[in-house]
């Protein structure tokens, strides 16, 4: 499979190892510097392009990567709420885009069970839930996107709250708190507390690899998939 990076920071250069280890040709490497080469030949050819760069930027390289006919894995956050009925309508229309706030298999997992425990603890409203995520201090975007995704989880199965929020105390609104620390690839927890005990979920990543994997297993799904994809769609959980 012919592969483009659109970003080319750690993760970048971790998912190209990563490709080129299970047999990939990386066709094209785009950075800040060299935007130039959207409009290149070797873009042009790739069967799929891997972004992950910033909230402002991410959007715009979709665009650049359609108007090319090519495919987009993506891991960028943050650009949703200004974008994504456009994103929608553009998949309704032929493009096709895998977005996943996180590649991680772990963390595909962890979010199955968290489903699953949402909707078991919808029936005992004794207790609260909250939700804290950890990550390293270049994250722009807080709270995470998986930790979006996850409190969106919990407040579609959850009745007693209403949507998530950060520094609440409101009862009706699922808490979500970020730390920025160090080089922290990630840990996201999920609390469970009342009067007799608590009970916690957490993923802790241990580095950005699986994450990286994650990607390029994405990629290869979507080479044979179009429209709006999804860590679901491949892992059907």
């Amino acid at each position: 499979m012919k592969i483009a990076l659109i970003g080319y920071g750690k993760m970048g250069k971790m998912i190209e190892e990563i490709a080129r280890g299970r047999g990939h040709e990386i066709v094209s490497i785009i950075d800040i510097d060299n935007q130039q080469d959207f409009e290149s030949e070797a873009f042009a050819s790739a069967d799929v392009a891997i972004e992950f760069t910033s909230p402002t930027a991410a959007y715009g390289n979709y665009l650049k990567a359609w108007a090319k006919g090519v495919k987009v894995v993506s891991g960028s956050t943050g650009w949703m709420k200004e974008h994504g009925d456009e994103v929608r309508q553009a998949c309704q229309n032929g493009k096709t885009l895998f977005w996943a706030s996180n590649f991680s298999i772990g963390v595909a997992i962890f979010s199955a069970v968290n489903r699953y425990l949402a909707k078991i603890m919808n029936q005992f409203p004794q207790y609260d839930v909250e939700m804290e995520e950890t990550h390293h201090v270049h994250k722009l975007d807080h709270p995470s996107g998986t930790a979006i995704t996850l409190a969106e989880e919990i407040v579609d199965s959850i009745d007693r709250k209403e949507a998530w929020a950060e520094d609440t105390t409101d009862p009706k609104l699922l808490r979500v708190d970020h730390i920025r620390r160090g080089e922290v690839p990630g840990i996201h927890t999920i609390r469970y507390d009342s009067d007799a005990d608590l009970i916690t979920i957490t993923h802790d990543a241990h580095s950005r690899r699986g994450f990286a994997l994650g990607a390029v297993l994405a990629a290869e799904y979507t080479k044979d998939h179009s429209g709006l994809l999804t860590i679901s769609d491949m892992f059907k959980f």
